[in-house]
């Protein structure tokens, strides 16, 4: 008797490779390529060289300038015309950074509980109905016509948010209102708002079930299912996610000093005019020991109240 071929399923059982692994695994390999393929157009489109990167004549100096000041950075004023009575430079770095992290943490005030509200009617979890538990009157009235309606409404509302970036908003704001503190606070809300928005949602809807299955097998309310036994689960990922997107708008708001704001940008873009690079270095440095500040600080909170 002569042995016949094996079958597809049965050389993948007898590889130990199911047909699903095995189309995940291609699927992942053909958005590989394509990714690569993507990657090697853009370069070519953009005539893009590691050739440009290096700089010749004078932007040579100038970065070499630049970059040889990093390991002195300016403690005293670089400018030879100071004003009598000027604050000391590091005194004025920790005036810059203090305003930053006004401005972020105005901006956060108004983004986080806009972001959560929104976060809560854009997730699929809160208008499910075998979720929520239930098939009254009601509730079928909110799945077939307020679903639909609230739900397609605040994605395309965060989508407008976000897509539109910060320094946008800015410009937009500052030409329409002038240079106010509560212009440049509404420009990091809004696109934070929505970004906020867009990954709580994502969150919720990725969360564990089972502690909202087992309540709903218990008879509870479909706003007790959704808060006691969905929301917990999604916490602690939409607070570490917070503080993240706060050391961004600490970022965000030293950036905004570029419009005339009086953040870490703002001198530091002055000092950069005047090639006072050893201020530069300063301010630089001040915006990156207040990141890692924010960072140990979040990670403290984190320890203690969410893990």
């Amino acid at each position: 008797m002569t042995d016949q071929p094996a079958s597809q399923s049965e050389r993948s059982a007898a590889s130990g490779e199911s047909p699903a692994r095995r189309r995940v695994v291609s699927g992942r390999a053909a958005l590989l390529f394509a990714i690569t393929l993507a990657a090697a157009w853009a370069f070519l489109r953009l005539d893009l060289g590691l050739v440009d990167l290096l700089p010749s004549g004078p932007s040579l100096r100038m970065a070499m300038d630049f970059f040889s000041r990093a390991a002195s950075p300016a403690l005293t004023y670089e400018s030879p015309e100071t004003p009598a009575g000027a604050a000391p430079l590091l005194w004025k770095a920790a005036q810059a950074a203090a305003n930053t992290v006004i401005f972020a943490s105005a901006a956060m005030s108004l983004a986080l509980p806009l972001g959560i509200v929104l976060g809560l009617l854009a997730t699929s979890a809160w208008w499910t109905e075998d979720l929520a538990g239930g098939k009254s009157q009601r509730q079928r009235f909110i799945g077939r016509t307020l679903r639909p309606l609230v739900y397609g409404g605040t994605r395309i509302l965060i989508a407008v948010m976000r897509s539109i970036h910060e320094l946008l908003w800015a410009v937009l704001f500052l030409a329409a209102f002038g240079l106010t503190h509560l212009s440049a606070v509404i420009a990091l809300a809004i696109p934070f708002s929505g970004i906020l928005a867009k990954i709580f949602s994502e969150m919720i809807d990725e969360a564990p079930r089972d502690a909202a299955h087992a309540l709903r097998g218990a008879g509870a309310t479909p706003s007790q299912v959704f808060l006691f036994g969905l929301l917990p689960r999604a916490l602690p990922d939409m607070t570490a996610y917070s503080f993240y997107r706060f050391e961004c708008a600490l970022r965000s708001s030293a950036v905004l000093g570029f419009f005339g704001y009086p953040t870490l940008g703002f001198y530091l873009a002055a000092s950069f005019e005047n090639l006072y690079y050893g201020e530069v270095w300063t301010y630089l440095y001040t915006l990156f020991l207040l990141i890692v500040a924010v960072e140990w600080w979040s990670g403290v909170l984190r320890r203690r109240f969410v893990v």
